[in-house]
């Protein structure tokens, strides 16, 4: 049995983070409609947060997903392009605690969804360094 979260979700304060909760949803409807089961969304490890985590049932992995959101698609900016150095080390060190948290030594990747408007633009697995 995995430990989801410490915390409570919290209902969005702001429309940044409106956009961002209704990302998350679109993400996870996503991953399930590809044949992932969704473990948990929003844990909160401390001062690190996992948007969502699934098994991929395919390559038998657990997969951490950070989501990034536009609210409305074109233009000429990528979603990627939020997803940093910096929220990549975050992101690998969230996936090591809960890991650490859950006594799970199994194969796993990250991997990134990027959600423009309504629809999932893009989702790059096991991205690195």
């Amino acid at each position: 049995m995995f430990i989801i979260s410490d915390d409570q979700e919290i209902e969005p304060k702001s429309s940044r983070q409106k956009i961002g909760k209704e990302g998350e949803a679109q993400a996870a409807k996503f991953l399930l409609s590809k044949g992932y089961m969704i473990i948990g969304r929003n844990i909160r490890i401390g001062r690190d947060e996992i948007d969502i985590i699934a098994r991929d049932k395919k390559d038998d992995v657990i997969v951490f997903c950070e989501v990034k959101t536009l609210s409305k698609s074109g233009g000429a900016f990528n979603p990627v392009f939020n997803f940093n150095r910096d929220k990549k080390y975050c992101s690998v060190r969230a996936a090591y605690k809960w890991m650490n948290r859950n006594d799970y030594s199994d194969a796993f990747r990250i991997d990134l969804v990027c959600v423009c408007g309504d629809r999932v633009a893009e989702h790059y697995k096991n991205v690195t360094f």
